[in-house]
């Protein structure tokens, strides 16, 4: 076919995310450390975020949605792709970048594949979540683990939440889990959350965010949960030695999964 004489170029890697407007930058540092895990591809990075666009493009930086970015990695003629999925959860943003990348299959030539979202896979989910239960627990400190949610029941990919939040209740009795703005919200059930956590005799809590950024919620919500918990508990938000503010995107164990991901996905296209 006279057409794929034009696709010359090798593998491209793009990065799906939601985006941020306050902390766009971890976006760029995980492009810089895909590339280092994989120097004989190009990396691309897209964003779903329509408000994030908008306001990036307000300060002179451009950046595409992953429609716009495929048909330019296209237009540049790259045989293989892969479009990692940078979501925590294989819920709503998951399945949309799963549409475009197969709406896309329907009409180029290129070989086109996606990966898994962050927490997809048990065995991985369970190790992260085992570990990043080791790395910020105190002996004497409940922590209040806060997942971002999703408001419909009967979302794609609301078991991977549900069994976070159930693996990390099962890990320690130091340890609440519930969401943002879904099923178990803290507005709704924060009066049982207490109780519950007083009946186990602690004083302190801290709350972790269960985010991929430090955006708007860490910076509104996380510190409203905290200022609430306030009122009957010593209380903090969750920090790390290496962060500024507590982030799942500078976690090296997920860094790691993406990079896994990326991997299984190339292998499954038939490449190295």
């Amino acid at each position: 076919m006279k057409r794929y004489r034009h696709y010359k170029k090798d593998k491209a890697v793009v990065l799906s995310c939601f985006g941020s407007i306050i902390e766009q930058q971890r976006y760029l540092d995980l492009k810089e450390l895909v590339q280092k895990e994989f120097p004989d591809c190009d990396i691309f990075l897209s964003f779903s975020s329509r408000m994030v666009l908008k306001h990036l493009e307000k300060q002179d930086e451009k950046f595409k949605n992953l429609a716009q970015i495929l048909a330019d990695v296209d237009m540049l003629g790259y045989k293989h792709i892969v479009v990692s999925s940078i979501n925590l959860f294989p819920t709503d943003e998951h399945e949309f970048m799963k549409k475009i990348v197969e709406g896309f299959k329907s009409f180029s030539l290129a070989n086109i594949s996606y990966s898994d979202a962050i927490l997809t896979k048990t065995k991985q989910t369970s190790s992260f979540l085992k570990d990043l239960h080791v790395e910020i627990s105190k002996e004497d400190t409940a922590n209040v683990f806060v997942i971002h949610g999703t408001p419909k029941l009967d979302t794609f990919g609301i078991e991977s939440i549900n069994y976070c939040a159930k693996y990390l209740e099962f890990l320690d009795e130091r340890n609440f889990a519930f969401s943002l703005e879904g099923a178990f919200a803290y507005s709704d059930v924060k009066d049982i959350i207490k109780a519950n956590i007083k009946k186990r005799g602690f004083e302190k809590v801290q709350v972790i965010p269960m985010l991929l950024v430090s955006g708007n919620h860490y910076e509104k919500d996380m510190f409203e949960i905290k200022d609430d918990l306030l009122s009957d508990f010593q209380s903090s938000v969750v920090s790390l030695k290496n962060q500024k503010s507590f982030n799942l995107l500078g976690i090296k164990n997920v860094q790691d999964i993406i990079v896994d991901n990326i991997k299984e996905t190339f292998t499954k296209m038939g490449l190295k």
